[in-house]
């Protein structure tokens, strides 16, 4: 993962900045994800998502948001020195979403820590990773967004479906894994 390259999109200035937290335990090998508590005006209200959140001013970095967001949601600070590497930056680009880029970090913890949820997140899901890998998890789910109805690529776990940014960081984490 350290070798990675992320790819890094640093066009327009009108993007709003995020970064996003990819929590990885061993012993099974799991992944943190959250489900956004419901929120009037929130485009992620009740999602599956990954700790994160807009880059505040005094953030040094989107490393530092990543960090951040994650002790401010789930109660637990991590360290640099647990960061692995980055993955692709993500920038939706659609109408229905404000100008958004988000920046994922993997980190690497040695066991699943104890969580403490504020009130933007509703629960939370430790995630095996062999589970996502099955192809069953993973098939398409119709959404509606706007009153129009799409198929969009989802992981289905029991706890919710992953769709939309957070599905696309997961199915880059795991290609990158599976890559040797």
């Amino acid at each position: 993962m350290a070798s990675h390259l992320p790819r890094y999109d640093e066009e327009g200035d009108e993007l709003i900045w995020a970064a996003v937290a990819v929590v990885l335990v061993p012993e099974p090998d799991r992944l943190l994800l959250i489900r956004r508590a419901e929120r009037s005006g929130d485009p992620w209200s009740g999602h599956m998502a990954l700790p994160g959140g807009r880059r505040g001013a005094a953030d040094a970095d989107l490393v530092a948001t990543a960090i951040r967001e994650t002790a401010e949601e789930v109660g637990f600070f991590l360290g640099v020195e647990q960061l692995i590497g980055g993955l692709d930056d993500l920038v939706p680009r659609t109408p229905v979403l404000p100008p958004i880029a988000v920046r994922p970090f993997v980190f690497v913890l040695p066991r699943a820590p104890r969580l403490s949820l504020n009130p933007e997140v509703a629960a939370f899901h430790w995630a095996p990773l062999d589970h996502l890998l099955l192809p069953e998890t993973y098939r398409s789910v119709r959404i509606e967004i706007r009153g129009e109805t799409r198929e969009m690529p989802a992981y289905h776990l029991e706890d919710g479906i992953v769709w939309g940014m957070t599905e696309r960081v997961i199915r880059g984490l795991l290609a990158h894994l599976s890559t040797p």
